[in-house]
């Protein structure tokens, strides 16, 4: 295959310094770029590869495709039992971009961490409102991130960066995962031991995906049994909380906090009570945005069809 020309299909649509890496990478095949908003072009069916976000049921039975690269991390809309035997049946491959968001999102997630023992956003709206000067009652509410334990749901790339980072500040980690591989670098448990650590949680951090099994994988009676001192943070998926049991339990006091970069729906609409329930911070779903995002993306895209070309494993390959 090395020296093949392929059709690839992509509706990906960045701006000029990106497209024009893409362009140049890809001029040896067939590039067809579409809208972006067309998710059934006909186009995508007869390719060999599409990049970007294809229509997904397009992509279950088209007997063409050998290959679909997502520009996003999540890829709730592939993670089907049906998409997976039938792209298996076909010997196609899907993969995403999950190594190009496990840096911004873990730095984004550790910047939380950090500004909340510091209290930095408590302080920041003071400024914003009173300008007051507490500064004996800032430094009392202020704590240290050493010593404390933080549980991670999921453990995907994301997480084992946060890991690399979190290690350092001696804190204890453990981390909930489907099946365990054995060369996990911190202590990783299964769903059904979850309830075992969640009352010591001092941080309860939420990496999941969203699909069927996840879906308000957190929920009233897993956050009831957090402490009333613990945080929960969400940059997963907007749906892998009940967000109503997160409400309740930020204006019960059940929970200190919650930060939340996702929601459900996104965009959260100005009028939802989460924007001004006590002690909930958010950020517009930014966790993985960076400059040079795009040009990432697309040399992500490029340095796996040269693998793909060759025939090795791709990176962030999810069949």
């Amino acid at each position: 295959m090395k020296n093949s020309s392929l059709k690839i299909w992509s509706n990906v649509k960045y701006y000029e310094t990106a497209m024009k890496l893409l362009r140049q990478g890809t001029s040896d095949h067939q590039l067809i770029l579409v809208s972006e908003t067309i998710r059934e072009d006909p186009s995508l069916a007869s390719a060999d590869i599409a990049f970007g976000q294809p229509d997904a049921e397009v992509v279950r039975q088209s007997s063409s495709l050998r290959w679909v690269h997502l520009d996003s991390a999540g890829y709730e809309k592939f993670d089907t039992r049906l998409m997976h035997s039938d792209l298996r049946s076909r010997g196609a491959k899907l993969s995403n971009s999950s190594s190009v968001y496990d840096e911004p999102c873990a730095e984004h997630l550790l910047a939380m961490m950090m500004g909340l023992a510091r209290r930095i956003p408590h302080a920041f709206e003071n400024q914003l409102k009173d300008r007051m000067w507490p500064m004996m009652e800032l430094r009392a509410a202020s704590y240290l991130l050493a010593g404390q334990n933080v549980v991670l749901l999921g453990f995907g790339a994301i997480a084992r960066r946060l890991v690399e980072l979190l290690t350092p500040l001696r804190m204890n980690l453990v981390a909930v995962r489907r099946q365990k591989t054995g060369d996990e670098q911190i202590p990783v448990i299964v769903e059904s031991e979850l309830e075992k650590y969640l009352p010591i949680a001092d941080h309860v951090i939420n990496i999941l995906p969203a699909n069927a099994s996840t879906r308000n994988f957190v929920n009233a009676a897993r956050i009831s049994v957090m402490k009333r001192s613990a945080i929960f943070y969400n940059i997963g998926r907007g749906t892998t909380v009940d967000q109503e049991a997160l409400l309740a339990a930020l204006h019960s006091g059940q929970l200190a906090a919650t930060y939340i970069d996702v929601t459900d729906p996104e965009p959260l609409p100005p009028g939802h009570p989460l924007w001004t329930a006590p002690n909930c911070f958010i950020t517009p779903h930014t966790a993985g945005g960076y400059i040079g995002e795009k040009e990432r993306l697309v040399r992500h895209f490029l340095y796996n069809l040269r693998r793909f070309m060759t025939g090795e494993n791709l990176l962030d390959q999810i069949i």
